[in-house]
């Protein structure tokens, strides 16, 4: 597929994409008439990469974690060094504490329909009865 196309299924900026190629997050082939080719399944990658931005995490570290996204998982990292372990770490620690948050807050607005609904909506049972079920074997 071509930059337009996964720009539009990635809802990702042309410009992002290529930043993202420039980073080495993502590869593309050129074509004869010299516009950029991209596989099928970096639209995957490109939304786990924008996901673990979103988290906090810099390009430098997402280049290094990338190969553990993929199936099946390769990881060898002979250069992971102390620094890149405690911010994995703390970075991890993170967005375990904003899953919690948004859990209590998706809860939160669950509660809130189903009381001005008047209605137990079956998405808001399962929502809830799923993080109860979380919290209890955490």
């Amino acid at each position: 597929m071509r930059i337009g196309e996964l720009s539009e299924r990635t809802n990702t900026s042309r410009r992002l994409l290529r930043y993202y190629e420039e980073q080495l997050l993502i590869v593309s082939t050129r074509s004869p008439n010299g516009y950029r080719e991209y596989d099928e399944r970096l639209a995957d990658r490109v939304m786990q990469i924008r996901g673990l931005l979103d988290a906090g995490l810099p390009t430098r570290i997402i280049k290094q974690i990338l190969p553990c996204l993929d199936k099946p998982r390769a990881i060898h990292f002979s250069d992971a060094t102390p620094e890149m372990i405690t911010t994995l770490t703390l970075e991890r620690d993170r967005m375990t504490e904003r899953i919690n948050c948004l859990t209590r807050n998706r809860d939160a607005v669950a509660d809130y329909l189903d009381a001005v609904s008047g209605n137990d909506h079956p998405e808001a049972v399962l929502a809830r009865a799923g993080s109860a079920a979380a919290t209890a074997t955490a």
